[in-house]
């Protein structure tokens, strides 16, 4: 019966906790809890996990917001594949774009947990009452905040699929052949690029702001030579290959960069009124390892 609910389980776990290796670790832990009770004496098996797995990521995300105080440069969530054949595994949705997931970052832990169970799941507030502990009144004035705080934080972004991936292809090759004039021409005048390495990989450690500063700093990881230049830094022979595809991370097309077959770099883009106005690059390793 556990194996039934997994998917979801991980999805909402994922939603809470912005990766999926903190993810992975709840559910785990919400097995352990459900292999030790009495299981033909809870009427429903659903609600129950739920419960308890949403309870476990609660407590998680207030360590892991700790945690990330200390972390090197900005946080970005960890980059998941959402193609159709795997999509399943994580019951995914609009709501795991990337851009909602950082937005989620700001809020309070029992916010996003709130939001997400709202929002994401639909559950009716009586039940995300008793999964937080507090009254229904409150949990509704907690549902309200949230709610107008991703409001008012959440980027715009084309809601055209065709157009998103249309970009993120003119992306690619204006990047790989130095088209410098065609890369400005694609970007906002307000365009910012978030980059996360963690300390592991190369990243701007602030989040960068304006053409100029946006474009020196991509002509600088994506170019042939520049590429040659960071495998030699991380040890890979000058003739190692180098893959450039674009895949479904995160419910959006995104550019996922391969070096002999190692994802090292995943670039998500936000497109409004036809230009870039959002770069999420996301290089750390360790939020990697599961899109290989």
């Amino acid at each position: 019966m556990f194996e039934e609910y997994r998917h979801l389980l991980t999805g909402v776990a994922y939603r809470i906790l912005g990766t999926m290796a903190d993810a992975e670790d709840v559910v785990q832990e919400a097995w352990l809890r459900w292999s030790g009770v009495d299981q033909a004496a809870v009427e429903d098996p659903k609600a129950y996990l739920i419960r308890v797995t949403s309870r476990l990521a609660i407590d998680r995300l207030r360590w892991a917001k700790s945690r990330r105080e200390a972390y090197v440069g900005p946080w970005l969530p960890e980059p998941i594949s959402t193609a159709p054949d795997v999509a399943e595994h994580v019951e995914l949705a609009e709501s795991v774009e990337l851009a909602m997931l950082v937005v989620l970052e700001t809020l309070s832990p029992l916010e996003r947990a709130v939001f997400v169970l709202r929002e994401a799941f639909d559950m009716p507030f009586a039940e995300i009452a008793e999964i937080i502990g507090r009254a229904e009144p409150a949990t509704r004035q907690l549902a309200r905040r949230a709610r107008e705080h991703v409001q008012e934080k959440r980027p715009r972004f084309a809601t055209d699929r065709g157009e998103r991936r249309e970009m993120t292809e003119r992306f690619i090759n204006a990047s790989m052949n130095g088209d410098l004039d065609d890369l400005i021409a694609m970007l906002s005048q307000d365009v910012t690029i978030v980059s996360d390495g963690g300390g592991k990989a190369r990243a701007a450690l602030r989040v960068l702001f304006g053409v100029d500063n946006v474009t020196r700093f991509l002509m600088s990881i994506t170019t042939p030579d520049n590429i040659a230049k960071f495998m030699a830094s991380i040890g890979m022979p000058g003739d190692t290959g180098v893959e450039l595809r674009i895949e479904e991370i995160n419910a959006a097309p995104a550019v996922v960069m391969l070096v002999g077959g190692r994802v090292v770099t995943v670039l998500s883009l936000l497109v409004v009124d036809g230009r870039i106005e959002t770069i999420y690059l996301m290089a750390n390793p360790d939020k990697l390892q599961r899109l290989a």
